[in-house]
């Protein structure tokens, strides 16, 4: 088995990275890696649903959709994240690949315990979650370690406005969470956390080889990056279909409305409220369809549009804050 622990931190690159080994590393793998404060969402989820999208705009949180399902997780430097690829696509066995963490850390003096179908808990408190994804005979098992993550941006970067969206997309289930390192018996960093726990997990394996990214590793994780996992396209278009509905009171009245969303584009749109308007809105509408559901295109179409015509007294900036 190659053991790496990759020092980039990255979101976009550490997804990609992921990706990259489980395609063309016929060895199993385990990896353990950080990432800078970001939001990951699950495969099948409505990103803009899980999120809060004025929080993540103005601390300018990268948002990356990952290969595997299950829910959103915030990750930050006091997040250890650990990566399993194997030869093995019969059934998802969450409990397989978790027992390695378990044992380190019952190790090191954690009373840490699976639960439920996909997490581990200590005295009932979720710090782990787990996922899965399998192609090609090969299934991909990675977690979170919340080791000393910062909570209150876990709490304000995932709390979305769920009552806007309705769709069949797959939602977050929200847990009490809590640090390893406030269950530790002696405090230490997270780096030697991680040393740790894949120290352990050398010694209990066997046949394990150290690797690193080589300079052709990193080119095309980079491009894959590039290409795939720091896009619209993947990261918020690849969104299943949903509803939007939002209703807000502007200078001009109450506005609200209502859009239909497919893969990230505006398929439908429509407007209600006491608003008064010298054109018809549903020229505004129209100007919609076909827009991906994005706050910088909606705001270039309305740019290109005299929008006091349509809502009198509604500034652009109050249109498109009701909008996404």
């Amino acid at each position: 088995m190659l053991c790496l622990i990759r020092h980039e931190t990255d979101p976009y690159f550490n997804l990609a990275a992921e990706e990259y080994v489980m395609e063309h590393f016929p060895q199993d793998c385990f990896m353990l890696w950080r990432n800078a404060p970001a939001i990951i969402v699950g495969r099948h989820q409505n990103t803009l649903a899980e999120i809060d999208i004025d929080y993540v705009r103005a601390h300018d949180i990268p948002v990356v959709r990952r290969l595997s399902g299950g829910g959103a997780v915030f990750h930050d430097l006091g997040n250890l994240n650990f990566t399993f690829i194997a030869d093995d696509s019969a059934r998802l066995d969450f409990h397989r690949f978790s027992q390695p963490i378990l044992d380190a850390l019952r190790a090191m003096g954690v009373p840490a315990v699976f639960e439920g179908r996909n997490d581990l808990t200590i005295d009932g408190r979720k710090f782990s979650g787990n996922a899965q994804y399998v192609h090609g005979g090969r299934v991909l098992h990675h977690g979170t370690l919340l080791f000393a993550a910062r909570m209150a941006d876990i709490s304000a970067a995932l709390r979305p406005a769920a009552a806007k969206f309705a769709g069949k997309a797959v939602q977050s289930v929200r847990s009490r969470v809590t640090n390893i390192t406030e269950h530790l018996p002696e405090p230490m960093p997270v780096l030697e956390f991680r040393d740790r726990l894949m120290a352990h997990v050398v010694a209990t394996t066997p046949a394990v080889e150290p690797y690193a990214f080589t300079p052709a590793d990193v080119a095309a994780i980079t491009q894959l990056r590039d290409e795939k996992y720091a896009t619209w396209e993947w990261n918020y278009g690849h969104s299943p279909a949903y509803n939007y509905h939002k209703a807000a009171r502007t200078p001009g009245g109450m506005l609200e409305v209502a859009l239909d969303v497919n893969d990230g584009i505006i398929t439908a749109a429509q407007f209600f409220g006491d608003f008064f308007n010298r054109r018809d809105p549903e020229e505004v509408a129209a100007a919609l369809i076909g827009v991906p559901h994005c706050r910088e295109d909606l705001r270039d179409r309305l740019a290109a549009l005299p929008i006091d015509d349509y809502f009198h007294n509604v500034p652009s900036q109050a249109l498109l804050d009701v909008l996404i």
